[in-house]
């Protein structure tokens, strides 16, 4: 059997161009207002500020601008993971999850700038040793020791979740581990208003800061957990069947009550807990892998660790509580007539319900390892042919049939190449590599659509 298939039919001139989606203006006015927050908070520490003098006045200076910018980071990585509707779907969830690991990095080192510079600086002014001086501030300033257990929190976070380290923990572990964070901002809050000498007194500062943590902390009970309550209730999702499609892939199917009402385009994901032994505690993200059917839902799953590979043994009416729909890569990036579906291994998912749903020219390439590990390649198949659309599969092995992914390679297989949108889903290594052939083959950056699940 060859290993390298291509189906090749003509577009359907009946397929109907989609309307364009809205533009990029939600991800612009959410940096633009978190910027204009950014500027709010040093216009505070300016109005509080009538000079700065000396050695000590620059440090504490420095470390009140470090505090208060912290603050205010806080605050915005908590609303950037919220899950807000409108943000999850203009912005994209892979953004805003790019977005809130970039703040974190920049809040752990405000923090731990703001600790260090406000005990230089206090220690100047006292004319004592920083060793003293800590004891000092902590055992002796208001809620200042809820502040620095705060803090060593909000550190051990930022340490857990840098690279080396995330990759050697489950996302289990880490998801667990992550909601320590709630714990530190809670820890941390009072000792802003209490110690900050741009709060103490200030009352409208005081109640902006307080507005500001309000609104946050309303829009995460909310959306992280009175709507996912609510549409458990109402929904009651259960697994219906576990398929297998592939070595190590499964399809899970999921029914429960007025699906419909749940809206889930084609192209996003949901965020699943199954309520069985050892599968409760986390809630992973799985992307449909189908169109959303009245009477189910469908994900793909491949055994990438202890999660995913005991989805396999699910039993049949098992409870299941579903958080979502999620994703902006959907139809509504869609911008080109024509349109190319790139993906790899079980990335697969959100592109083959896109490749049901999407009208017009479009045109699936699917890379695997082997032959074998082309999930639903049945199905993708069959869809080629009911709507005269083009297949390719590029698989590794045997090495006669591969074919690298550089831009030749990619406009061999799809010559028109630089005049279509771009869905890419796959490994981050596949991806990364697509991404540069891609722009070596002329497609520009902003037609290239790519969402990644890696959180």
């Amino acid at each position: 059997m060859a290993t390298t298939v291509t189906h090749r039919r003509a577009a359907t001139r009946r397929a109907r161009r989609p309307a364009p989606g809205p533009p990029g203006l939600v991800p612009a006015l959410t940096r633009l207002a978190i910027w204009a927050g950014a500027a709010a908070v040093l216009a505070l520490w300016w109005r509080h500020t009538a000079s700065v003098v000396g050695a000590a006045g620059w440090l504490t200076g420095a470390g009140r601008i470090t505090g208060l910018l912290a603050g205010y980071a806080c605050a915005v990585l908590l609303l950037l993971m919220a899950r807000v509707p409108l943000l999850d779907r203009h912005v994209g969830s892979d953004r805003l999850a790019r977005w809130h690991a970039m703040g974190g990095r920049y809040t752990v080192s405000l923090a731990l700038a703001h600790t260090l510079l406000i005990i230089w600086g206090y220690a100047l002014t006292s004319h004592t040793g920083v060793v003293d001086q800590t004891t000092t501030l902590v055992l002796h300033y208001p809620d200042l020791l809820k502040g620095t257990a705060g803090f060593l929190l909000l550190l051990a976070t930022g340490v857990l979740s840098a690279r080396a380290v995330r990759r050697r923990v489950s996302y289990e572990t880490w998801h667990l581990l992550h909601l320590a964070t709630y714990l530190a901002v809670f820890l941390v809050f009072g000792h802003q208003l209490s110690n900050g000498a741009d709060f103490v007194g200030d009352r409208p500062a005081q109640l902006a800061w307080y507005a500001l943590y309000g609104s946050v902390a309303a829009l995460l009970l909310w959306f992280r957990f009175a709507v996912p309550v609510r549409r458990a209730l109402r929904h009651r999702l259960r697994v219906l069947e576990v398929r297998p499609e592939a070595p190590g892939v499964v399809s899970v199917y999921v029914t429960g009550d007025r699906l419909e009402e749940l809206s889930a385009e084609p192209g996003q994901f949901f965020r699943w807990r199954f309520l069985a032994p050892g599968l409760w505690r986390a809630a992973n993200p799985y992307s449909l892998s189908a169109a959303a059917h009245p009477s189910y839902l469908r994900i793909t799953v491949k055994a990438a660790g202890d999660h995913s590979a005991a989805l396999a043994r699910l039993a049949p009416g098992t409870r299941v509580l579903a958080e979502g729909p999620y994703g902006a890569f959907t139809a509504r990036r869609r911008r080109a007539p024509k349109v190319l579906l790139l993906g790899g291994g079980v990335g697969i998912t959100p592109l083959r319900a896109l490749f049901e749903t999407l009208p017009g020219d479009v045109t699936l390439i699917y890379r695997a390892r082997r032959p074998e590990d082309l999930a639903l390649r049945a199905e993708l198949d069959h869809l080629a042919a009911a709507r005269r659309a083009v297949v390719h599969y590029v698989v590794d092995e045997p090495a006669v049939y591969s074919s690298p992914l550089t831009p030749d390679a990619l406009r061999r297989l799809v010559p028109d190449l630089a005049e279509r949108e771009v869905y890419l889903c796959g490994p981050p290594g596949m991806t990364e590599a697509a991404k540069r052939a891609l722009r070596g083959a002329g497609v520009p950056r902003h037609r290239v659509h790519h969402e990644s699940f890696a959180f």
